[in-house]
């Protein structure tokens, strides 16, 4: 069972309490027109980012990860493009102090089409089974699907993630409910999403 969720249905900055101490923050329209004047940041960001294709074991094959990807500790490397620096430190002011620690890293998937894509997953890599965090993610480009289940079963959600948009996933989240971005036979253009987390959160 699916239950559909528009981003004006969160009243540009509002919080969704998913049960079991998760909660699920979207704020539309967080970068506005003035900040992204004609995608220069999209733009810039697929011309300059140091991209790089993974592949995976699947069973008995070794398959292309459908997507680019992109990873940066901005603690102790030079940021890649100077607006990394400044969404975080934007973030930092808003959620470092309910989080109990900053964001330090920046993660960049680029979804070249409606082919990519990102399988179910909990971001959780380094942290103990019980342990809470955060990780906000902004969206550039073409709008797509972002997709949230409980971990164990239950009704899903699936979330239109626009342009400028700003997405945070809080609490036990990432323990207790996996998301996605899937597929889609539409035609559609360009994705960037910018995950940033604290230490030890991948």
């Amino acid at each position: 069972m699916e239950q559909a969720l528009q981003s004006s249905l969160f009243d540009h900055s509002d919080r969704r309490d998913l049960g079991n101490g998760a909660w699920l923050e979207v704020r539309s329209g967080w970068l506005s027109q003035d900040d992204l004047p004609n995608d220069t940041l999209l733009s810039e960001l697929r011309d300059q980012i140091p991209w790089r294709a993974e592949r995976r074991q699947m069973y008995d094959r070794v398959l292309d990860v459908p997507r680019l990807v992109s990873f940066h500790n901005l603690l102790e490397n030079p940021a890649p493009h100077p607006r990394l620096k400044q969404l975080r430190r934007r973030l930092n002011d808003a959620y470092a102090g309910e989080l109990g620690e900053p964001f330090v890293t920046a993660g960049l998937c680029l979804y070249r089409d409606g082919d990519d894509s990102v399988a179910w997953h909990g971001d959780n890599i380094g942290r103990s089974s019980t342990e809470d965090t955060m990780v906000a993610i902004v969206g550039l480009g073409a709008t797509r699907v972002f997709a949230l289940r409980p971990r164990g079963g239950g009704p899903s959600l699936r979330l239109r993630h626009c342009h400028g948009d700003l997405l945070v996933m809080g609490g036990s989240c990432q323990r207790t409910w996996e998301h996605s971005v899937p597929k889609t036979t539409k035609p559609t253009g360009p994705r960037i999403s910018i995950q940033f987390r604290p230490h030890d959160v991948r």
